[in-house]
């Protein structure tokens, strides 16, 4: 599965068709998934990186992954798609985003959740990684993009 190439952030539950300025599916920018086919490769790397660095940061406040290589393992097993040079925490992300109902144990895939989200269930748990994240990537949209987009208006 790793050696898939992912060619797009595109989780397949697009909201800005509905006029969201952020996806509530992916989190890219509204004009990041309309403009997607037409970015270069370095514009695609910085999406995918914003999209990484605030994904690993709600997941690294909720557990911890202490097995790389089993989560890794897990993950092809199962055929779970993650991109491979992505953080161990995106890649956490992924299992739980497929196997929230159906995870018994989550140590055996490499990772442990962190003391105040052990009574949680992982679907509770993916529900809330999902809702920061989304939380997160509007908030970057307000404080870097958005002020951008209101000066190219004025001008």
């Amino acid at each position: 599965m790793p050696n898939q190439r992912i060619k797009t952030p595109c989780v397949g539950l697009c909201s800005t068709v509905y006029g969201d300025l952020v996806c509530r599916g992916c989190k890219r920018f509204h004009h990041e998934v309309v403009n997607w086919n037409g970015y270069s490769e370095d514009v695609k790397r910085s999406v995918w990186k914003r999209l990484e660095v605030l994904l690993a940061q709600v997941m690294a406040a909720k557990l911890e992954v202490f097995d790389a290589a089993l989560l890794r393992r897990q993950l092809e097993n199962r055929q779970i798609r993650f991109v491979a040079d992505q953080s161990v925490y995106c890649w956490a992300y992924q299992l739980i985003a497929r196997g929230a109902r159906v995870i018994q144990q989550l140590e055996a895939y490499g990772v442990v959740l962190l003391p105040e989200f052990r009574d949680w269930s992982l679907p509770e748990l993916r529900d809330a990684i999902d809702r920061e994240f989304f939380l997160l990537s509007e908030a970057h949209y307000q404080r870097y993009t958005a002020p951008q987009f209101l000066q190219g208006m004025v001008r």
